[in-house]
């Protein structure tokens, strides 16, 4: 992967200085999982921050025999920063929704990198920033209406990871259930809620291709109070 396309592809890159990006393409390792596959596993001590080049995952928490997707991520992101940061073993589980390729950096080598360019530092600050953010934002649509909740989720999957295609933005065919839980509603009211926006022609869901294709994204936005 060449510099420019390793800036862009990830935001967190984007104020990184040419030699920040050469050296942490020189030290990252490729990983490839399949669809169903752990990433990472709860209790482990994080050694090091991962990037996703393609494909999403999900993080989740596992309670009891129950398991709860916290988070959506796709091409762009990245995570396992907070374990490298406070030094603990992680909380959370990250699971391959699809065939996933990932790069990783070590733990030692990407806080020595941090310390060196402060632009990069600053970036990932503000990302983190802008995570507590969207945390706060969850937290105060607890009280809004199912359908405008879901709405806000497809919204932001959309703004963030959506491919542009012939039918709108595509994202990949989340199941019902982790919609459900990252957006905090029912199953049930999930199920209802997307064959609602089929049937009305604001989303098309492609179980054969494993995509949904936000067709009326302006209509998403209002729904979700984000016009």
């Amino acid at each position: 992967m060449h510099t420019e396309v390793f800036s862009e592809l990830f935001p967190l890159m984007s104020t990184a200085n040419p030699q920040t990006l050469e050296w942490l393409l020189s030290v990252a390792v490729e990983h490839e999982y399949p669809a169903g596959r752990a990433v990472l596993m709860e209790d482990a001590w994080g050694n090091a921050v991962y990037f996703v080049v393609s494909g999403w995952v999900k993080v989740r928490r596992t309670i009891g025999e129950d398991s709860v997707a916290l988070a959506i991520l796709g091409r762009g992101d990245f995570f396992g920063e907070m374990a490298i940061l406070d030094e603990s073993p992680r909380s959370t589980d990250v699971i391959a929704l699809s065939t996933v390729k990932l790069l990783s950096i070590s733990r030692e080598r990407f806080i020595h990198i941090l310390f060196k360019d402060p632009q990069l530092h600053h970036r990932m600050l503000q990302l983190m920033v802008r995570r507590l953010r969207h945390a706060n934002v969850r937290l105060q649509m607890r009280s809004a209406p199912p359908a405008v909740k879901l709405a806000h989720t497809l919204v932001s999957l959309g703004e963030s990871y959506s491919e542009e295609s012939s039918k709108g933005r595509e994202i990949f065919n989340i199941s019902f259930k982790d919609l459900a839980d990252v957006t905090e509603i029912g199953v049930e009211e999930t199920t209802k809620i997307m064959e609602k926006l089929d049937e009305k022609g604001w989303i098309k869901i492609d179980n054969a291709n494993q995509v949904v294709h936000l067709v009326n994204f302006r209509q998403l936005m209002n729904l979700a109070g984000k016009v």
